[in-house]
């Protein structure tokens, strides 16, 4: 395996969490005074104070296509968008920096449904991202579908249904995907699995 292709995969199995946006959250009247819970490449995430929204920094356009765009994938598996604020900033990256106000997702549950399903499409996916890592940047998208053409046996129905959904964004809108970093699958409180922020730039 070349090298370029073996960084490749191994970024593709430990994720991109280790890169944090940089940027400090900029003063705006819903969000001040707010408690920031994550913070991801392209993104930060406060309470918005109610339990069940927050608010989220966006600053990556595949980001935001994922969230706001009409052809977005949507269903039970796909974040809930309640609004979308628009610009009120810039990123150092050069970016715009949308706010958006959005379901609050929670981390999954060791033991649960979703914890075997999100296992299972990791390692599936990680697995596959070996098969073609001399591929280069097209690594992860032939690894979608190599998921989606022999999924493991937990993911069916709805979660098959939006592996697909998936795949037909990344390709319309030609970004990458990730489904390994943390905090990209996350789940509501009644255990639905939700990609909550598997595309990036590349």
């Amino acid at each position: 395996m070349p090298s370029d292709a073996g960084t490749a995969c191994a970024r593709a199995r430990f994720g991109r969490a280790e890169i944090l946006f940089a940027d400090a959250v900029p003063p705006h009247p819903l969000l001040d005074g707010l408690d920031e819970i994550g913070r991801g490449e392209y993104s930060v995430v406060l309470d918005a104070g109610d339990g069940r929204r927050v608010f989220k920094l966006v600053s990556s356009p595949a980001d935001y296509f994922y969230y706001t765009a009409d052809d977005r994938p949507q269903g039970r598996h796909f974040p809930r968008i309640h609004h979308d604020h628009g610009v009120i900033g810039r990123a150092s990256s050069g970016h715009l920096l949308h706010l958006l106000d959005m379901e609050r997702l929670f981390p999954i549950v060791a033991g649960s449904p979703a914890a075997a399903a999100a296992d299972a499409l990791t390692e599936a996916y990680w697995v596959a991202c070996q098969k073609w890592a001399n591929l280069g940047p097209d690594m992860g998208r032939m690894a979608l579908f190599d998921l989606i053409e022999s999924p493991p046996a937990t993911v069916v129905g709805s979660l098959h249904d939006a592996l697909r959904a998936l795949a037909v964004f990344i390709e319309a809108y030609q970004v990458m995907p990730d489904i390994l970093s943390e905090g990209n699958l996350l789940a509501r409180p009644d255990g639905t699995l939700v990609f909550s922020d598997p595309v990036f730039l590349g």
